[in-house]
């Protein structure tokens, strides 16, 4: 009896459910374009993910998704007159770190990091 207990618990590990996002991240991201660290503000409720962009290329609003580890969000800028959607693309690493990839539109990929800050006291 102890084995099936065993393998069944190990059976729905996997349905467990993600991370809640919510909160405001620190980004490190590598671009050929060069580097910076925007600050996102994310809000997760279920698999729906929105927040806010403030960095380098100005400030925008961002939509996604968080299904399981894997988040998706984008959001578009204007820089210099054109209009610019950025994809990132990671997962969760834990519950305060994420990894990826980002797609500067048609201008070039990238790869970031975030840490997720702490509250202010």
């Amino acid at each position: 009896m102890k084995t099936l207990i065993i393998v069944v618990c190990f059976a729905l590990a996997p349905l467990q459910t993600s991370t809640d996002l919510t909160g405001k991240w620190t980004f490190q991201v590598q671009t050929s374009l060069g580097s910076g660290t925007p600050t996102i503000s994310l809000k997760q409720d279920g698999e729906k993910l929105t927040g806010h962009y403030t960095g380098q290329l100005g400030e925008a609003d961002l939509t996604g998704t968080v299904k399981g580890q894997s988040i998706t969000f984008t959001f578009t800028v204007n820089v210099q007159g054109y209009e610019i959607v950025n994809t990132y693309t990671g997962t969760v690493e834990d519950k305060d770190s994420l990894k990826g990839t980002t797609r500067l539109g048609d201008l070039g990929d990238g790869t970031f990091t975030a840490k997720r800050m702490a509250p202010a006291p």
